[in-house]
Order: structure tokens, then sequence, then C-alpha cells
């Protein structure tokens, strides 16, 4: 399985278990975590979820052949489904990030409530060297979490950075080596065992509750634009630079 999922001690966690294809996302790996995050929503007895990857990798993003195959058309798709569970969950989400987190493998980091990143980290949000533009609310959040500049060059310019920066940037919470990044994050997790269920997903309620209306009218917004972004003739160029393992070449547009 792609995607593996336990409860342990409160904790529900969701693993991101494919190493040999850098941990890429497809629709039916969407669909497992969102159907996770609804169960744990939904289940008493889990207090907090972690989200984490493998020990050298987090995730490297969409998987391109199955998204070109098979791209997002409307709200149903897996995609969309995880957004919207992500944003739902009332509960605290914990993430451990260890290598890469490519695409949405950074921006699903601006809905968890806390993250943990390895000082081998590399962050990356790389939509517009693909034809695409931002997406999850990046283009509302990160802006807010950066400012301007600092998030023109990490959006328009898709420059990768590092944990520390992500600290810095206020995306996570701290750096550590990389062999304690998943434990620290499961510390935080089941510290949610001894608080109470109701003040923690009331407080998270109220947390977000300004800016939840304006977060979902944003995503819908991007996802319009990354749809017709996807049938462009520059991304059709970029894509198959990809498949063909050179430089895309944009001068021509």
């Amino acid at each position: 399985m792609s995607i593996k999922t336990a409860i342990v001690n409160g904790v529900q966690t969701i693993e991101i278990a494919r190493p040999e294809k850098k941990n890429a996302l497809t629709r039916a790996m969407y669909q497992e975590m969102a159907d996770a995050l609804v169960a744990a929503n939904a289940e008493n007895s889990v207090r907090a979820v972690l989200i984490q990857g493998q020990p050298q990798i987090f995730t490297s993003g969409n998987d391109i052949e199955d998204f070109m195959g098979s791209p997002p058309r409307d709200e149903n798709a897996p995609v969309f489904q995880f957004m919207r569970a992500m944003i739902g969950c009332d509960k605290p989400i914990v993430a451990a990030v260890n290598g890469a987190a490519i695409g949405i493998g950074t921006t699903l980091l601006l809905h968890c409530d806390f993250v943990y990143v390895a000082d081998d980290a590399r962050l990356a949000m790389p939509f517009v060297s693909l034809g695409l533009v931002p997406e999850f609310g990046s283009s509302l959040l990160v802006p807010k979490l950066m400012g301007p500049r600092r998030a023109a060059e990490k959006i328009l310019l898709g420059d990768p950075f590092t944990g520390e920066q992500a600290v810095e940037c206020g995306i996570a919470n701290a750096v550590l080596p990389a062999g304690e990044v998943v434990a620290q994050a499961r510390r935080v997790a089941e510290r949610f065992n001894k608080l109470p269920p109701s003040a923690v997903r009331e407080s998270k309620q109220l947390m977000r509750r300004a800016t939840k209306e304006q977060l979902l009218e944003t995503i819908q917004a991007e996802a319009e634009i990354f749809g017709a972004r996807l049938r462009s003739p520059e991304a059709m160029e970029a894509f198959q630079a990809f498949f063909q393992k050179r430089q895309p070449d944009f001068s021509k547009f």
C-alpha cells in the first residue's frame, strides 16, 4: 500500500509510503488520505493526526503520469476531497517532514497545526516552472506568512528553501536532526491525549474562523485557473520536457 494508516495511542498516522516513486501522489493515494482524515475527525478516540513520509523523502508532489492521465476535473476529484478533508479536520494535524517536500508536499503543510522538519528537508513550489499556478490556497497563505517579496521568490521563481528557512517564514515550528523528526512530531500529537478534546477542537475552529471563507474561495479560484493551465501550450511543453528529461523551452510563447 502506498498510504499506510494506523491509530496508535490516540494518534491517527497517515504515512506516505511509495519511496520507489519518491512518494509521488496518485489519485488513489489522495483518496486514501482524504478518507483517513474524515474518519479520524469522526472518531472520538483519535485526538490528533500525524502525517509523515519516509526517512529519505516526504513527497515529490503529484505523480505526473497519473495526474496527466486523469487530471482533476471537478470538486469530487480525490485531490479536492483531500484538501477539503484537511481544512475540515477539527483535530490537530502534525506533520513530520524528511527530505524533499515538493509542490503539494509544501502547500499541505500550510494547513497543518504543527510542522517539524529535518535538517535535510528541501521544500519547493515549482508550479510556475510547470506552466501552472499555485494550489491549495498557497497564493493566499504564502504571502500572508512570508510577505510579498519572499512569496514571489518561492512561488514565481519556484526557489527551493531549507527547513531553517521554513521555520523563519512561519511554515514550520522547528528543525531537527533527520532521525528525530517523526518522534518529536508524535510526542506533540500525543500531548493531546491529556487535553480536553472539545476545547482543543473549538479553539482550532476559532483560530481559523476569520480566514476560512477566504481560503475556500481562493482554493476554488486557483482550481479553475489550474485546470485551464493544464491544457495550456506552456504546460504541455513543461510536461513533455519532463518526460523527455530535457529543459523546457518557453521562448516561443
